[in-house]
């Protein structure tokens, strides 16, 4: 049967400490870098950027289309104004003249109602800038959320991951000081079923947290001082202590 003294056995108690303290640690920060608010904060974000994105479209297609309006007003108004210098000059017969006549006026019917689309989209595009602009300034908002968030996310890892650090700098300097053969069976031990090493406590094994049968238990207690026992369910170490009823 494998051996260490009862001191040496105690102190694996220290190490199986800083593990569960690594174990915690290493959750911690996953947790933390998940982080709930900050990824409410990122949807949020990326919901304004989409927003201002298709506003911004929008705005873009409305000016293109303003544009086109003015364009055709321009064209229009040159066609009654060629017409208009035609009559002036009384370039041609009197049909001529009659037949400018009445294409001017149906020009004019044309631009008016061209202009009073062009006034349409003139008032569409500026609501559509309003909106673009409030759009915008969510998106800022939404960036220093974000912003935010981010920070307290990372300051919160940060202190985290200095201490899972500063814990297993001390885990590998404790386990450095065990006898080879100890520490590979803790070491054995811990990797197989997640603990190396718990107390026996008042006939309970605090590694699966059980109440031993009797004859375990009694045999056990029958065992020298210096032989390793183990946990009947887990497979940890157990140790033993007078004062701990085992």
């Amino acid at each position: 049967m494998a051996k260490a003294a009862p001191a040496e056995q105690l102190r694996l108690l220290e190490l199986a400490a800083l593990d569960s303290e690594i174990t915690k640690l290493t959750r911690q920060v996953s947790e933390a870098t998940a982080d709930a608010q900050l990824a409410a904060a990122e949807a949020a974000l990326q919901e304004a950027r989409a927003a201002q994105v298709q506003i911004q479209q929008e705005v873009e297609a409305a000016a293109a289309a303003l544009k086109d309006s003015e364009l055709a007003v321009e064209k229009v108004a040159a066609h009654i104004a060629k017409d208009q210098a035609r009559i002036n000059a009384n370039a041609g017969t009197a049909s001529d003249m009659m037949a400018l006549s009445h294409e001017i006026d149906s020009l004019t019917v044309r631009r008016n109602g061209l202009e009073d689309a062009e006034l349409e989209l003139m008032g569409t595009l500026e609501e559509l800038q309003t909106q673009a602009e409030a759009a915008g300034e969510l998106t800022a908002t939404r960036t220093g959320e974000h912003g935010e968030h981010l920070a307290r996310r990372d300051a919160a890892v940060a202190e985290l991951q200095e201490q899972l650090a500063g814990t297993r700098s001390a885990r590998a300097e404790l386990a450095a000081t065990f006898d080879e053969p100890l520490i590979s069976t803790y070491e054995r031990l811990r990797t197989r079923n997640g603990i190396g090493a718990a107390r026996l406590f008042h006939g309970t094994s605090e590694a699966s947290g059980m109440a031993l049968a009797a004859g375990d238990l009694a045999e056990i207690k029958a065992a020298p001082a210096d032989e390793i026992v183990f946990c009947p369910d887990t497979g940890a170490i157990l140790v033993r202590s007078a004062e701990w009823g085992a």
